[in-house]
């Protein structure tokens, strides 16, 4: 039986019909090109040898395929006797109707390996919905048996739904069912995780607001004395093993890092820098209320970020052995707070308080340099000392280190600047400034034409001798 070459669509879409009922060896190679038995070949392979399959053969051995291979083509209209014709399903070329195009979830799961199952999500997240709503109106002893159940209909329903928004919907639910179920912990995690995957998702003000009442009661327990450093909590599910505080600080930096715009990023800043202080970790303190005063330029803590960064860099500050540079930072800071919260410093408590930080700073640049010039003195570099304890006396006049200045400066006024003699170790290790002699060479050294062999220099003196 000879087959004409397909010269179009149609006779393409039909070429699989023809070829099924034909033998193999009926079918030349000269007949057809190349290029048209490859397109035969795909389409008999996607859509099956339709003699193969009325035969009831087994067609086990080919992978079922995730999509139907109808790109491109026309779909041709459905028998109007088929049953399945109003099911909304798509044509094949031969007039039978093929499976639903699936959505893009399918494809992506089919990609990934995760497969959703929607119908079976919304089932589970009703379930629960059920259940959620029972254990709200049951009683205290049924109350939590019931909100657990409710938390892992919810789960299921989030793992029978990856990537839509009945996940988000099934996440935040399960983290309110374990939230009232006392699993305090497994609450946490699961607002997390949606807050993680589904950044700005509907329900972000209120996980983050949830999970801010989880970190606050860790911190309440562990300011009660019942979260030590050397027990393990096994038992309570309200807590973690271990660290209550640490936990709880982390909570808080993850709410305003997963959501760095919404409306707790500056309350939660905050709270862990106010945690942290408690703790007496300024220095982590301090990174803290510097991110909430440079990122949160509006925020109603700002007057406070400034007060309290005062105070932390005060206290991180070392001694005068050490780097001035918080001081510095400090004064800087105080300056910031006097011209931008004029109003908030009529009140004399803030007054005070700004005033009193202001005269500890001052005091700690004078000890600073008095520190330094001291050492000068000691070094016998009475001009260096000098000129820092004038400058003691003209930044800081009024500081209980400018009357040791005054004095000071009387004595030494009279002093050289610097060392006559230094010490012998230390010519050593440090060579005078003094210019040396030239070494002579032997050009240097050659005597002139007439010159007496006396006035040749012998080798006692280190010069070369001429012959």
């Amino acid at each position: 039986m000879k087959i004409d070459k397909p010269n179009s669509r149609s006779s393409l879409q039909s070429a699989p019909m023809v070829v099924a009922h034909v033998k193999p060896t009926a079918i030349r190679a000269s007949a057809w090109p190349t290029h048209a038995l490859i397109g035969v070949c795909f389409l008999i392979s996607a859509t099956g040898c339709k003699s193969f399959r009325d035969s009831g053969g087994d067609s086990s051995w080919r992978p079922k395929m995730p999509f139907g291979a109808l790109a491109g083509t026309e779909p041709a209209t459905p028998k109007p006797e088929a049953p399945e014709a109003t099911s909304g399903g798509v044509a094949n070329a031969d007039g039978t109707l093929a499976e639903k195009s699936p959505s893009t979830n399918r494809l992506v799961g089919f990609v990934t390996g995760k497969n959703d199952d929607l119908p079976k999500a919304k089932q589970l997240y009703i379930s629960g919905d059920t259940l959620f709503k029972r254990a709200t109106a049951a009683a205290k002893t049924d109350r939590v048996e019931l909100f657990e159940q409710a938390a892992d209909q919810f789960k299921a329903a989030a793992k029978a739904a990856p990537g839509s928004a009945l996940e988000q919907d099934a996440l935040f639910m399960q983290g309110e069912a374990m939230f009232f179920a006392n699993d305090l912990n497994g609450a946490r995690d699961a607002l997390e995780k949606l807050q993680k995957d589904y950044p700005r998702n509907r329900h972000s003000d209120r996980a983050a607001a949830r999970l801010f009442a989880i970190s606050k009661y860790w911190i309440d327990v562990s300011k009660a004395g019942s979260d030590s450093w050397y027990t393990l909590n096994f038992f309570d599910s309200t807590r973690p093993l271990r660290d209550a505080d640490g936990h709880a600080i982390k909570v808080l930096d993850q709410i305003r890092y997963d959501d760095p715009t919404g409306k707790l990023a500056d309350d939660a800043t905050m709270a862990a820098a106010a945690e942290h202080i408690r703790g007496e970790r300024y220095d982590q303190a301090d990174e803290f209320l510097t991110d909430l005063r440079e990122t949160f330029t509006d925020s109603d803590h700002l007057f406070l970020a400034h007060l309290l960064g005062i105070r932390c860099k005060l206290q991180i500050y070392a001694g005068p052995r050490y780097s001035e540079r918080v001081l510095d930072e400090a004064e800087t800071l105080v300056k910031q707070t006097r011209r931008r919260f004029p109003l908030e410093l009529k009140e004399e408590k803030y007054n005070d308080m700004l005033a009193r930080a202001s005269a500890e700073i001052a005091y700690h640049q004078a000890e600073k340099l008095a520190f330094r010039a001291r050492y000068r003195e000691k070094q016998r570099e009475y001009a260096a000392a000098g000129n820092l304890y004038q400058k003691l006396l003209r930044d800081h006049p009024t500081t209980p280190q400018a009357k040791e200045a005054r004095e000071v400066l009387a004595r030494i006024e009279k002093l050289p600047g610097s060392p006559t003699k230094q010490l012998a170790f230390l010519a050593k290790v440090f060579p005078s400034a003094k210019k040396s002699i030239p070494l002579e060479t032997v050009e240097s050294a050659r005597p002139a034409d007439d010159a007496t062999p006396e006035d040749t220099p012998s080798e006692s003196t280190g010069k070369v001798m001429m012959r």
